[in-house]
């Protein structure tokens, strides 16, 4: 029998339903296609997600995720899209310039507006990279970061003395900016409160004299303890005018492993290091040394004033394959021992994520050939990059070993800053293993603990050990030390059982011929070597007075204590008292002062995205 033809007048028919079924499909088929072609499209244009593996809203010209005035920050389309060109034409010189259109943060929830002049001075590290899948790194995240073990007060009876090496590194503010901004909370290995207190500069009237840094005390109530006080020590390093800095004898030694593929790691580096080549004179040295599976020298020793051939073979480089990390060290070092200047400044700028994975992997191993290469005479500074991969504990020991610094570069302005900004720190030692050792007066002081310098810490009898390795200063930097103090008087249970054969108490009164000790709180003891000193040096600064209340202590010493506060909280320390992310945004808020950069306006800011978060 004949098959009936079919009527599109019956809408009824299941010929009609046949064809409702067809569309219905067709539409669902080009829906999958569409959903497809975005997930595999440019990476400029997918959407990003926080550190935490939570998804959030594409971003849209220039935005970040959350897209709108509560976001985390708003990026100028050009300053992006400068980025991304950075890290995906690997044949391109970089400009001087870091893109200088003002990058603003909005304001979070409960943050107070700022002078948006003054706020975009600083073009600020939370310019995001577009380009980078933040959701894809979560999943795949092998960050390496040591554990970090708090101590407690210590009786000034059992441990009248506190000894520990300087630090001057600033790696761990600037990611835990990275998280933040990413929308998570660091780790809490990635929350070394030093690093954080040192990322600020401390405006003084404090002057060097005949040593290489001059210091600063002052002590305060603590804001998150009724009875407790803070003493702030800082060291202000003497500042060396542009005209006065010896030659320069750099080897730039960079990772082009495949780990540094993207924007935000080779890209970033030749961006920054861009920078520094623009500022480099006559007299100056450079040289390129790259590592991978296996390590060379793409540029021998040449004259700073050759930019263009500097910039060529910056910009030739590209990334892949395997990371042999040691092959690159110790090229990089006999490379600058060959053209060591005995009346300059001889550094190894190493610009790695830390990812060894040929040769020497072993960090054990690694550290002992730093130490060994450092008796040369060669400083280090160490630049991270890159997320996901980032061994922070390795850089961190290296930077500390190899009479280093540890700066991370989580964008164009933070690489500006190191390289450019602050090159004369980065770059110029003024004092080498600086020590610092305190002496608490029990006449006033019960107990105290060291915030921060958890992996810093030397014995009392290495102070005058001149063989004991220590922290380096450079020129304009500041170190802060803070000092919780619970004062003579006041409870205090060390969790130590009374001693029999000794009175606790029978030394509380000491007092030096023809001396008065009793307005004294502490003396800050401190030995430093000079760059190419064997031999150290010592001299001495009392803290003495009555504290004031924090709320009328310097703005200094308001906004250290603001940051302590605010590493204790994201540790969740057990020392953070009645502090809470709204008291370090209050105190910090109320002494942002001058703030030419913007960085103590965007620290509030991060405080209060750090407020919102769930730990």
């Amino acid at each position: 029998m004949a098959q009936r033809p079919l009527r599109s007048d019956r809408p009824n028919s299941e010929a009609s339903v046949f064809l409702l079924s067809l569309s219905v499909l067709g539409a669902v088929l080009m829906g999958l296609l569409v959903l497809a072609a975005c997930a595999g499209s440019d990476p400029q244009t997918s959407s990003v997600a926080g550190n935490s593996g939570a998804g959030e809203a594409p971003e849209t010209e220039g935005r970040t995720a959350a897209g709108d005035t509560n976001s985390v920050a708003e990026i100028h389309e050009e300053s992006a899209t400068d980025a991304v060109d950075s890290g995906t034409d690997e044949n391109k010189s970089f400009p001087d310039h870091i893109a200088s259109a003002p990058v603003r943060l909005p304001a979070a929830k409960s943050a107070v507006a700022f002078d948006s002049e003054r706020f975009d001075a600083r073009e600020m590290s939370v310019a995001r990279f577009r380009s980078v899948n933040i959701a894809q790194t979560a999943q795949w995240n092998t960050d390496r970061y040591d554990s970090i073990d708090e101590p407690g007060f210590l009786s000034v009876t059992d441990a009248p003395l506190s000894t520990f090496s300087i630090d001057v590194d600033t790696a761990s503010y600037s990611n835990v900016r990275r998280f933040l901004i990413d929308g998570s909370r660091p780790p809490k290995g990635a929350v070394r409160i030093e690093e954080m207190l040192n990322y600020f500069r401390y405006p003084s009237q404090a002057k060097a004299g005949d040593h290489p840094f001059a210091v600063e005390t002052e002590i305060f109530s603590a804001p998150w303890s009724k009875t407790n006080r803070l003493a702030r020590i800082t060291l202000i390093g003497r500042e060396i005018p542009e005209s006065e800095i010896p030659p320069r004898n750099l080897v730039f030694l960079i990772d082009v492993s495949g780990s540094m593929q993207g924007p935000d790691r080779l890209g970033l580096v030749k961006r920054g290091l861009t920078g520094l080549v623009e500022h480099l004179r006559k007299e100056d040295r450079v040289a390129i040394v790259v590592y991978a599976g296996a390590s060379g020298i793409v540029l021998p020793p040449t004259r700073g004033d050759q930019r263009e051939r500097i910039l060529d073979a910056l910009g030739a480089l590209s990334a892949g394959g395997s990371t042999h990390g040691a092959a690159g060290i110790r090229l990089a070092y006999e490379t600058a021992r060959k053209h060591f200047d005995q009346e300059g400044i001889n550094r190894v700028i190493l610009a790695t994520d830390g990812d060894f994975n040929v040769g020497v992997t072993s960090r054990t191993e690694l550290v002992q050939l730093i130490e060994k290469e450092r008796e040369s005479g060669i400083f280090l500074t160490v630049l991270g990059f890159g997320r996901g991969n980032l061994n922070d504990a390795g850089m961190e020991e290296l930077a500390d070993r190899g009479n280093g610094y540890y700066a991370y570069i989580d964008s164009p302005a933070e690489a500006r800053k190191v390289l450019v900004q602050q090159a004369g720190g980065t770059l110029v030692t003024i004092a080498k293993d600086v020590k610092i050792q305190v002496e608490f007066n029990p006449a006033r002081v019960a107990a105290y603990r060291l915030i921060g310098y958890e992996n810093r810490r030397l014995a009392d009898r290495d102070f005058n050990d001149d063989k004991k390795d220590a922290g380096e200063i450079g020129a304009g930097h500041h170190v802060t030390a803070l000092y919780e103090i619970v004062p003579s008087g006041v409870e205090f249970d060390s969790g130590v059982d009374p001693l029999k054969y000794q009175r606790p108490n029978q030394n509380f009164r000491v007092k030096r011929e023809s001396e008065d000790v009793s307005s004294e709180w502490l003396t800050v003891k401190l030995r430093y070597k000079e760059p190419s000193g064997e031999k150290s040096q010592l001299f001495s600064s009392v803290l003495s007075g009555e504290p004031v209340e924090w709320t009328k202590a310097s703005e200094n010493a308001r906004f250290t204590a603001a940051v302590a506060l605010f590493g204790m909280l994201l540790r969740d320390s057990e020392f953070k008292g009645e502090g809470s992310f709204e008291l370090a945004q209050s105190i910090a808020r109320d002494a942002v002062g001058a703030d030419p950069r913007g960085e103590r306006s965007e620290f509030v800011r991060l405080v209060a995205l750090a407020k919102d978060m769930k730990g």
